[in-house]
């Protein structure tokens, strides 16, 4: 072999053990990026598996305490740390609380932070970008209230854009925080955040479903959500309790069917109500006999479907309230065009009653004269006593008060129908409460309202048919600290449209000529005058119950009237009165009457003339109408009085006003006055006793204090 030979083969052997050599170093790079390569796989995987976990763990509650609590120990469990802790904001604190802490910052749990903390988990809730701190020259980071670690690294924890917390991560195990670590934590920190804030999400929900609910049984008002079929799908306790059932028994329910079965608009306001077209409440009577108002509005319900809101009001109280302001509206307006009326009456009635009294008590009158100037005074007195009757709706308060037996006036008064409830074969049943209390008024005008009472019940059971009995009831007794009289009869019954008129004036179902329509009205007033009520009832199976109430307090009877003393023998002394009345009868009549005792009579039609003469004579007796007008303003009482104060005592006024106003005005004068029509023989009791010397060590005259008198016919 040649030298260049043995170069050649040189060369190839030299090339060949530098290739072998440069592949297996080659070889041995690539099995280190396998082996780097796997382990990478491996760390992602572990990753991954512990990310997964975390999934599961952090699945596992929605109380933002027991998430964090997760997070704290996935961290501690997985990466290569000795603290950590999990701060988070708060309605119920004023900026931030450690829900979670463990390690070297275990020290941080359950402490509130302020947002004036100089430590870096405050410092990250306002920020976007994770934050770290390490220990420099002996300065420690601080994390939290004081406390201080090695090294640090705080991840805000942001989900939707709004920062709920943060995660902080202390003391690693190696020098430093490595990269895999720090992505590891970042992706913990907003997976963390994204739990945390939907948890967050569900206690805004659940808080407010709970405050819905319990708003929605707290209403006193019934309300349902119907759908499109008209069925309930929610309901509150308040309408299962006006229906008489429960809440899950509504269920599905159709709601017209089981609130106003008879109503046909309800199903229409419903629909109405869902095109969202504007519909006024519906008011009706439900299967329970109550008075519902049904009020509706739309919603969406599920996949957009219409729906409807419904409002039940239970009115029944109301109604009734209404009723009976309604009521008292309607005698209130009759009492004033009453009071009118009777004020114009008042005076003729005086002058023909008076005159007849007068000519009465003459010897010369014969007896045909006698007997017609009887009928005459009659018929006078019968038209006084229609009047008083009609006063009952403009004056209220009883006139006599006495304190009687209810049961006994209840006897008395089916005694007096007797004849006719035997002649027409009335069955009565009388139940009277022996322990009811003496009741304190007008004797008299309650045994007029149960004799008005008896008296309609013998008028609706007298034509019923022979297969319908005619039948009575009256029974007493006590409710509510009221006295209570009940008369109920078995008649055809009352309907609807007269239950709510029945008490109204001038309203009867009686042929003409056979009523007045005055009889129950007046009842009324007079029951309501004594601080009590009347009220009407329909039977279940015909026929019709009224009810009067009367309160047991005597405080509400009006003060009893001081009984009118026997005439006592006149003076012997000629005497001067004054007449000031513009109505000439009733100069005329007063004029007869106190002429014949002797006395001397002026009279005036007007204040000039009675100035006149009271500026000019002396005068022992003035009788004045009280309302005769002076100025605008002023009547004659008041200038009376204010101009000869000394005449106060031997002053009657008279007058026919009825307000209720005039009788509190004429008690303020202090001197005794008369309504029209009265008595004469009241009215000559109380001259003489004006015209009485006042007895010695007297400061006034007999009988000055008790000034106020009424006939009652």
């Amino acid at each position: 072999m040649t030298d260049v030979g043995l170069a050649l083969g040189g060369l190839v052997l030299g090339l060949g053990v530098g290739a072998y050599l440069a592949a297996r170093r080659s070889a041995r790079h690539a099995a280190a990026e396998m082996t780097s390569a796997r382990e990478e796989v491996s760390r992602r995987l572990a990753d991954v598996f512990a990310l997964q976990e975390l999934s599961y763990a952090l699945s596992e509650s929605l109380q933002p305490r027991r998430i964090a609590e997760q997070v704290v120990g996935y961290i501690t469990r997985f990466t290569d740390v000795d603290g950590a802790a999990v701060a988070l904001t708060s309605d119920a604190v004023r900026y931030a609380r450690v829900a979670a802490a463990t390690g070297t910052l275990a020290a941080l749990r359950d402490a509130e932070l302020t947002e004036g903390d100089d430590g870096l988990l405050v410092a990250a809730l306002g920020r976007e970008d994770p934050l770290q701190g390490e220990e420099t020259e002996g300065a420690r980071p601080v994390v939290a209230a004081g406390v201080t670690v090695r090294r640090v690294a705080v991840f805000p924890l942001r989900a939707h854009g709004v920062t709920i917390g943060a995660v902080a991560v202390a003391d690693p195990r190696g020098a430093t925080f490595d990269q895999q670590a720090l992505k590891l934590l970042s992706t913990v920190s907003g997976h963390a955040a994204i739990v945390l804030s939907n948890a967050r999400f569900f206690d805004l929900v659940r808080a407010g479903r709970d405050q819905w609910e319990t708003t929605f049984n707290a209403l006193a008002e019934g309300l349902a959500v119907v759908d499109d079929a008209n069925r309930v799908r929610r309901a509150n306790r308040a309408l299962a309790e006006l229906v008489g059932t429960s809440v899950p028994a509504l269920s599905n329910q159709s709601l017209p069917e089981v609130l106003l079965p008879s109503s046909a608009e309800l199903p229409a306001l419903l629909e109405a109500a869902r095109r969202g077209d504007p519909v006024p409440p519906l008011t009706g009577r439900s299967a329970r006999d109550r008075v519902l108002r049904v009020g509706a509005a739309p919603m969406r319900g599920e996949g957009g479907v219409a729906w409807a809101v419904v409002l039940v009001e239970d009115v029944t109280e109301q109604e009734m309230l209404e009723s009976q302001l309604i009521q008292s509206e309607k005698m209130a307006a009759v009492g004033q065009l009453v009071s009118g009326v009777a004020h114009e009456l008042n005076n003729p009635l005086t002058s023909i009653a008076g005159l007849a009294e007068f000519l009465l008590e003459q010897s010369a009158v014969s007896d045909r004269d006698r007997e017609h100037l009887r009928v005459i005074h009659e018929q006078a007195d019968r038209a006084g006593q229609i009047v008083r009757n009609l006063l009952t709706f403009a004056r209220k308060g009883p006139a006599d008060v006495e304190s009687f037996s209810l049961n006994e006036l209840v006897e008395r008064t089916v005694a007096l129908v007797g004849y006719e409830v035997k002649l027409r074969e009335i069955a009565f049943d009388v139940t009277l409460d022996p322990s009811l209390p003496s009741f304190v008024g007008d004797r008299y005008q309650i045994q007029q309202v149960i004799l008005n009472l008896v008296t309609n019940a013998i008028q609706a059971v007298r034509d019923n048919p022979p297969e319908r009995s005619r039948r009575i009831q009256i029974t007493t007794g006590r409710q509510d600290r009221m006295l209570v009289v009940r008369v109920t009869d078995s008649g055809s019954g009352i309907d609807d449209a007269m239950l709510a008129r029945i008490f109204t004036p001038f309203f009867t179902t009686k042929d003409p000529g056979q009523g007045t329509g005055l009889g129950l009205s007046i009842a009324y007033r007079i029951v309501e005058g004594h601080g009590g009520s009347l009220s009407a009832e329909r039977g279940s199976t015909g026929g019709a119950t009224f009810v009067v109430r009367l309160p047991e307090d005597t405080s509400l009877a009006t003060a009893a009237l001081t009984p009118v003393p026997a005439e006592p023998e006149p003076q012997e002394r000629s005497q001067v009165v004054l007449v000031v009345d513009e109505d000439p009868a009733i100069r005329r009549m007063l004029s007869v009457l106190l002429a014949a005792k002797g006395r001397r009579m002026d009279t005036a039609a007007d204040t000039a003339q009675a100035t006149a003469l009271l500026q000019a004579a002396h005068y022992d007796l003035v009788i004045a109408d009280a309302r005769v007008p002076v100025s605008a303003g002023e009547r004659f009482a008041d200038y009376l009085i204010r101009t000869w104060p000394e005449l106060r005592s031997r002053t009657i006024f008279l007058t026919a006003d009825v307000r209720s106003d005039t009788e509190a005005w004429l008690n303020g004068l202090g001197s005794p006055f008369f309504f029209k029509p009265f008595r004469i023989a009241e009215l000559k009791t109380a001259i003489t006793r004006a015209l009485e010397p006042a007895p010695e060590g007297s400061g006034s005259p007999a009988g000055a204090a008790e000034h106020r008198f009424e006939s009652r016919g």
